[in-house]
């Protein structure tokens, strides 16, 4: 017993090391924060990317063949010569043991095999994409999962969002907006049902972008959005207003940014003040951020921060009204003495790496009362 466990944990040990080195992979370097990444950061929360989860099963299934790996792929390839049927959890198990890209090769060879054996299999069926394109992140193989994810004769293979969107996600985080975009328009074509985060995806990889193309494609996007009345995050709006605005298409961007139902985040109160300054509403400008100066005093109110960018921007639009430029240093060094400008650009708040929803907190929403005695469930369990 002592061998066994000796041995499933210099498995896990090697196997941990190995994630080690793919440090892209959570976008993190030793002894580096997150944050050192600037703006080619996630756009999908944890909880969606799944990557730790994705880790601890390759650990498991390593654990399980108890370092048997060799043998397993030499029963798949031989499988494979005389046309056997690849079953789905024979596939799961070899993906999960993919470490290199030899290993892609035969994993490649049975995805292909596979697809063709069960092209018409039930919706309720296993959905290996978000699994092939978790584990092409992992190994730093972007180009391979572009690959298949385009090729006619996988079509259905690739058929949830959460697939491009993950594959999205690694592109843009490897600033390969271009490819990314290749992926979104494949992902139209493909006619696969556009979710909230995958719109999020879109206007960032055309914001990133910044060109006439990229605007009018995330123009069509959100009109099309908004006629199918998708209710839209108020991070894709963020950037869809943050690329009218490099677009200098102002009126566009004050468009977009009427749609936000909750427009109190960092990054919204920073793209309007922006807003302002660009239509030379400067009054209106100037008044937000006097505002944001009376209530910092008060304990209710979130205290508003203000982008450095973003004020010297303010400040270039308000040459030739020395009365305006009075004004605004005064209101500039209140928010300076309460700590309210910090040198965090816009680009930096758009993309800031999200938190993942937490389902823990909902155990505070549970039911307080007994339904048969209409008395407190606490009381009730100490009575008991």
């Amino acid at each position: 017993m002592a061998v066994v466990s000796w041995r499933s944990n210099r498995i896990l040990l090697e196997t941990m090391q190995r994630s080690a080195t793919s440090g892209v992979l959570l976008g993190i370097r030793p002894g580096c924060c997150r944050w050192a990444l600037g703006g080619k950061r996630y756009l999908l929360t944890d909880d969606i990317m799944k990557l730790q989860e994705f880790q601890k099963a390759k650990v498991a299934v390593s654990c399980r063949l108890n370092g048997k790996k060799e043998i397993y792929f030499k029963d798949i390839e031989e499988k494979m010569k005389k046309r056997g049927l690849i079953l789905k959890e024979e596939l799961k198990i070899l993906l999960h043991l993919c470490e290199t890209q030899d290993d892609m090769e035969l994993a490649r060879s049975a995805i292909y095999r596979y697809h063709a054996e069960n092209r018409n299999v039930s919706l309720g069926e296993y959905k290996f994409g978000p699994l092939f394109i978790r584990l092409c992140y992992e190994l730093n193989l972007e180009h391979s999962a572009v690959e298949l994810i385009k090729d006619q004769h996988l079509h259905g293979f690739f058929s949830d969002s959460t697939s491009f969107n993950i594959l999205m996600n690694m592109l843009f985080i490897k600033g390969n907006y271009e490819g990314a975009l290749e992926v979104l328009l494949e992902m139209k074509n493909q006619e696969i049902k556009f979710n909230k985060d995958t719109y999020i995806l879109a206007f960032a990889i055309c914001y990133k972008l910044n060109s006439v193309n990229s605007f009018n494609t995330c123009m069509t996007l959100l009109d099309e959005a908004l006629i199918k009345a998708e209710v839209l995050k108020r991070r894709a709006y963020s950037f869809a207003i943050a690329l009218a605005l490099k677009q200098n298409q102002v009126a566009k961007a004050r468009s977009i940014y009427s749609h936000i139902m909750n427009p109190d985040s960092k990054a919204c109160n920073n793209l309007n003040i922006l807003i302002y300054a660009h239509s030379n509403m400067l009054e209106g400008a100037l008044k937000i951020l006097e505002e944001s100066t009376e209530k910092i005093n008060s304990s209710f109110v979130k205290k508003q921060e203000f982008s450095e960018e973003v004020l010297t921007t303010v400040k270039k639009k308000l040459d030739g009204h020395p009365a305006l430029q009075a004004r605004f240093k005064e209101i500039c060094d209140k928010l300076q003495a309460s700590g309210q400008v910090i040198p965090q650009t816009v680009d930096a708040m758009l993309c800031v790496i999200p938190q993942g929803r937490k389902p823990h907190v909902f155990s505070f929403n549970k039911r307080q009362t007994s339904r048969r005695t209409l008395q407190s469930l606490k009381s009730s369990l100490v009575a008991e």
